[in-house]
């Protein structure tokens, strides 16, 4: 128990009171008074609480986490996270705390401790990052607060009285400076060595921020060549680069002045969708020139300078911005208009999501544009949450529809100008080129690649992921290599199957879950040539499909020929696959009498290894198709069976091979037809050849069974 709490409870004080009591006690408040010679100066105050927020970075993970994701290093350039607890505990020194209020770090709004009683205070910046700003003799004099918690409203906070530059004033012998729109960009230019080594930077404080101070620091530097604005890309950023490079000019008229290009919104997003640093070098060397030299001012007002945006379409009928196809872009008078993840490609229905945006807020719907309910019922709750006029909102919804209708046409138009067998290829850069032969000629190459297959994720499967992403990659040879996973349930197969893959090119590439009987034979007729494909359940794959899967395996094609005589079989697959074995059991077991053979079910299902179930599903098609007939027996010793139809198939297969040849030849021979047309004829001639084959009472059946691919092969697209 302290002195605090024993005055506390013998007069029955609160805790505030108390400290009260015994100020009074040891004479007044001259204990809490601050000696001037306590006071410190702004310079002082802001380089010792800067070296708190550097130093909090290390032990913030949410700090660490945003900073990276920003593509920024902390143990390289000099970023602060401010946690707003840099006046508790032991740290609340109170000729510390009075600073802290003089010059905003915290802030007075009468608060008191509930816990404690002790008077509190609001810190300034908290949870942002913080940079600082310095003066001409390269001291703290001010800091910048970017917030990492609130990305919709205030985001940028600054100390009052502001002075101060980032990084710095810059270096006297400078030739070259880079002018950035925000502290962020600039610290991220910082980092890149091909930039710093010809380069200085300065960052300004937004498009209104190039103040005097900056102004004034670039009048200084004697030895200035050119002026680059790195301003961000939109069309507010692209103004105030055209602004300030205009009144520069008119101070320094001998001084060159141009911008960057950048490709995306900013510098900071272009460093990381780009993480190549010759990136920048190369956009320095293409940079635009916007004033040379000193040419008139007037004259460059009345010529438009050759970096300005085409001019906005006109209001009355606005773009649809199709940059980014997963987020299109509408903006009107009324709201800004996103629909988010595509449209879809079928032409009767407009399903989308949709964000509109205004000043006053966000709506987020998703609808179908086709349907007008639901489009004045979104007009209507829009509007009203947003506070716009619902009739102009409504207005806006059809015009959007309309342009999105011409936009998904042209798409489909593209697709289908866009031949299906061009390989697209995606060209490497000379710095992944240059990895990538290293590698390659690495004396340790299994080694390394283990540990970057390691890196990627996949763990605790050494032998076996070097294994199938060696096998993986030789889907690009000429004999590619082949691998089954065999594992129990839960094992991870089917997790190693895609994390492999994973590592090959996404764009050749072909996983499937689920395989129909007929599906291999549906590609086109390149498709598959050095391409990964990836079957994730064998055991769940139809036998006809399974057959077709391993011919492709040991003879390296699919033959069509076989897709068109498996259409106008009426046995489907497996059906046809039991009927031939069938056949051949009867042939070997009564040869000379096998036609007029009788057999029971029990003696097939042994014979074939049949299950009970299986066989007779088998056995009750065939006596519908009336391939089978029951020829005697009894129901509870069982019945005889015998075949009544002996097809045969190869003879049949040999008719529509001489078919599907005499009409290639007369096509080539000929002029040339509508595709749908000639492949519907060949169809029709095959089919009359089939049904020729068979007794006329049988209907045809989708469907067939084959293991056998003979060497003619067709593609119907060719002719």
């Amino acid at each position: 128990m302290d002195v605090i709490e024993l005055v506390q409870r013998l007069e029955k004080l609160t805790k505030h009171e108390a400290l009260e009591k015994c100020k009074t006690l040891i004479g007044g408040d001259s204990a809490v008074q601050v000696h001037p010679a306590a006071e410190l100066t702004r310079t002082a105050v802001l380089t010792r609480q800067f070296t708190y927020f550097k130093n909090a970075v290390h032990n913030s993970k949410p700090a660490q986490d945003y900073i990276a994701g920003r593509g920024l290093d902390f143990r390289k350039t000099e970023i602060g996270y401010n946690a707003g607890q840099f006046h508790h505990g032991t740290r609340k020194e109170e000729h510390l705390v009075q600073s802290c209020l003089k010059y905003g770090l915290l802030i007075d709004k009468n608060l008191t401790n509930s816990r404690t009683g002790e008077k509190a205070y609001q810190p300034f910046g908290k949870c942002c990052l913080v940079f600082a700003l310095r003066n001409n003799q390269h001291q703290i004099s001010g800091l910048y607060f970017r917030s990492t918690v609130n990305n919709d409203h205030a985001k940028h906070f600054y100390l009052k009285e502001r002075s101060g530059l980032y990084p710095g004033y810059p270096d006297p012998a400078t030739k070259k400076l880079i002018l950035t729109e925000s502290v962020i960009d600039a610290a991220t230019l910082l980092q890149l060595d091909p930039v710093t080594a010809t380069y200085s930077v300065l960052a300004a404080y937004g498009t209104n921020g190039l103040n005097e101070e900056h102004r004034a620091a670039i009048k200084a530097l004697a030895d200035l060549q050119e002026l680059i604005f790195a301003f961000d890309s939109d069309d507010a950023g692209q103004a105030a680069a055209r602004k300030y490079a205009a009144e520069l000019h008119g101070e320094l008229p001998a001084l060159k002045i141009s911008t960057l290009a950048l490709p995306c919104k900013d510098v900071n997003e272009t460093a990381l969708a780009h993480q190549d640093q010759a990136l920048f070098s190369q956009l320095l060397a293409e940079r635009t020139d916007l004033f040379l030299s000193t040419e008139n001012l007037s004259a460059e007002k009345e010529k438009p300078a050759p970096f300005q945006p085409v001019p906005e379409p006109p209001k009355e009928a606005p773009a649809l911005n199709v940059e980014n196809p997963w987020k299109l872009s509408f903006r009107t008078d009324t709201a800004r208009y996103y629909i988010l993840g595509g449209i879809s490609k079928l032409p009767d229905s407009l399903k989308v999501t949709l964000a509109i945006e205004t000043e006053s807020g966000k709506s987020r719907v998703k609808l179908d544009l086709y349907e007008d309910k639901q489009v004045e019922k979104t007009a209507r709750e829009a509007a009203e949450k947003l506070h716009i006029d619902t009739y102009q909102m409504e207005t806006d919804l059809h015009k959007l529809t309309d342009l999105l209708e011409s936009y998904r046409e042209q798409e489909l138009l593209k697709n289908r100008e866009t031949d299906p067998g061009e390989e697209v290829l995606t060209p490497l850069t000379a710095l992944e080129r240059e990895q990538a032969e290293a590698l390659a000629k690495s004396p340790s190459l299994i080694t390394e690649l283990s540990e970057l297959l390691g890196k990627t994720g996949i763990v605790g499967e050494e032998n076996s992921r070097l294994l199938l992403f060696l096998i993986a990659a030789s889907y690009k040879m000429a004999e590619p290599l082949h691998a089954l996973i065999q594992g129990s349930s839960g094992s991870g197969k089917t997790r190693l199957l895609r994390q492999i893959s994973d590592c090959m090119p996404p764009e050749k590439v072909t996983r499937l879950t689920r395989v129909s009987d007929k599906a291999l034979y549906n590609y086109p007729k390149n498709f598959l040539i050095n391409r990964l494909l990836c079957l994730e359940d064998m055991d769940g794959l139809p036998e006809e499909a399974g057959l077709a899967f391993r011919e492709l395996q040991s003879n390296g094609e699919l033959i069509l020929f076989e897709s068109i005589v498996l259409k106008v079989d009426e046995l489907d697959g497996s059906l046809r696959a039991f009927f031939e074995r069938l056949k051949g059991y009867l042939e070997k077991t009564y040869p000379g009498n096998h036609q007029k053979a009788e057999f029971s079910l029990l003696e097939v299902r042994q014979a074939l290894a049949l299950s009970k179930t299986q066989l007779f599903r088998y056995v009750n098609e065939l006596t519908a198709l009336e391939y089978l007939r029951q020829s005697g027996g009894y129901a509870n010793r069982g019945f005889k069976y015998r075949i009544v139809y002996w097809d045969n198939y190869l003879a049949i297969r040999e008719k529509i091979r001489a078919h599907l040849e005499n009409q290639l030849d007369a096509l080539k021979a000929g002029t040339p037809r509508n595709t749908r047309t000639d492949k519907k004829r060949i169809m029709e001639h095959v089919k009359a050849v089939f049904v020729a084959s068979v007794p006329s009472s049988r209907n045809m059946c989708k469907g067939a069974f084959t293991n056998r691919h003979t060497p003619i092969t067709y593609d119907a697209a060719d002719h």
